[in-house]
């Protein structure tokens, strides 16, 4: 039943249809459509000739969910009413974020307020239960931020809640970061084995040297390093179960004695100069702004002179508002993550006696391989839900989708620095970048 026909006595009802004619009626995006518990199909008026094809669908699935979903109207409001399945979206969920920025860059003064909370609050105040498994709850992180123990409780929440759930939905090697695309089309594994390759060759790895990886994962990188170019890795991680997945695939590979994972704080590591090279791939997001001297300090200690540390992490945009410490995925995701500008990281890499060599932006690559990963995620959704539950499925849908968004809108990016460690001034480095890219 179409929204311009619905005749109804239900308060709730009515209500509903009000809200979603003055909050989502003025949107200048017609592709979607808002389905009601009871059958109804909402969508905005046509701006003019015709309706554009609908990407996506948003199903309520009680008579209280915009109560749920607005009340209060914020990013946090909004995502737990999603996990929790107080309304569901079907179809291309990357594309209702253009119509949650509409909302949340919206602000409600208080004729708003009065015109929307009166009705909001008329709506009954039911839910969807919230579930009381430890992984389907907000992070509650205890101690110190940033300190030892604090980041190994981040780090345990995030990644530990299955090494299975993951391989649904990352590329065979289990690379958990950013890819690097030759074209749009590229498939996942042969966009994150691009990566893998372009990294090492920025790094200039040879044979015989000591590689150092910082936030190793299930240890893709540390294992691609020590196949193709000869090198002799440790990956560290907190993660007892990403060590344990890394160590059997290093003596799968039979290059156990060139090749080892550790779960080791990346503040204990208490040999200087002992490295030739040192990576970082997806980590830096976790160390925080206040300990960025020490992140770098330490990396500058145990490098070589002569050195170069490849620092590769998503960063803040200094034009876009930065997250609350109350967002989405601050509670559900990556709790005490911290994203600053790059000119935040390159200046604590400056302050510790790097000197920073290089710099490249993949922000279209990781809008790319999110789209992948939560193609992978969709087409698995049960075992998904099986291996862990709904509420961990709609978590990383949807904070996936919304990354990927922000990567296309560039509210996000990601940078790539090479940070060198001359030998009296000395870098060692060729005069061009020639050979990364044979």
């Amino acid at each position: 039943m179409a929204n311009s026909t619905v005749k109804t006595t239900d308060p709730a009802l009515s209500a509903t249809l009000s809200l979603l004619q003055d909050i989502l009626g003025s949107s200048p995006r017609r592709d979607f459509a808002v389905r009601l518990w009871e059958g109804t199909l909402w969508r905005p008026q046509p701006a003019g000739a015709g309706d554009e094809a609908t990407r996506f669908t948003i199903v309520l699935q009680h008579a209280g969910a915009l109560r749920k979903m607005f009340l209060p109207p914020n990013e946090l409001t909004l995502g737990e009413a999603y996990i929790y399945n107080d309304f569901d979206i079907e179809g291309d969920i990357e594309a209702v974020f253009f119509l949650a920025d509409q909302f949340l860059e919206g602000r409600w003064g208080k004729v708003e307020q009065l015109r929307y909370g009166k009705r909001l609050l008329s709506l009954p105040n039911t839910g969807q239960p919230r579930p009381g498994r430890p992984g389907d709850a907000a992070a509650k992180l205890r101690g110190a931020r940033h300190s030892r123990e604090r980041d190994r409780q981040a780090v345990t929440y995030h990644y530990n809640r299955s090494n299975d759930f993951y391989a649904l939905w990352l590329d065979a090697r289990m690379v958990y970061s950013c890819a690097y695309f030759a074209a749009p089309d590229d498939d996942l594994d042969t966009a994150q084995e691009r990566k893998l390759e372009y990294i090492c060759r920025k790094l200039r790895l040879h044979p015989g040297e000591q590689l150092l990886d910082i936030g190793c994962g299930w240890g893709g990188l540390a294992l691609y390093a020590a196949q193709h170019f000869g090198v002799d890795a440790c990956g560290i991680t907190l993660s007892e179960p990403q060590a344990e997945l890394a160590r059997q695939r290093i003596q799968q590979a039979g290059l156990a004695e060139r090749c080892r994972v550790e779960v080791r704080d990346y503040r204990d590591i208490n040999s200087p100069d002992s490295f030739d090279k040192i990576v970082s791939v997806g980590m830096f997001e976790h160390v925080g702004e206040a300990l960025l001297p020490t992140y770098f300090q330490q990396a500058w200690r145990v490098l070589r002179p002569g050195g170069v540390f490849l620092n590769h992490g998503i960063a803040s945009n200094m034009a876009v508002p930065a997250l609350s410490k109350d967002s989405f995925a601050s509670h559900y995701v990556f709790p005490d993550g911290e994203l600053v500008p790059i000119s935040a990281m390159l200046k604590a890499a400056e302050a510790s006696g790097f000197e920073v060599r290089d710099v490249e932006s993949l922000r279209e690559h990781y809008m790319l391989t999110l789209r992948h990963w939560v193609r992978h995620l969709e087409k698995r959704a049960d075992e998904a839900r099986s291996l862990t539950s709904d509420v961990t499925y709609r978590i990383w849908r949807l904070y996936m989708s919304g990354a990927a968004h922000g990567f296309q809108v560039g509210s996000s990016n990601i940078y790539q620095a090479l940070l060198a460690k001359p030998a009296h001034g000395e870098s060692g480095l060729p005069l061009t970048r020639a050979d990364w890219y044979m």
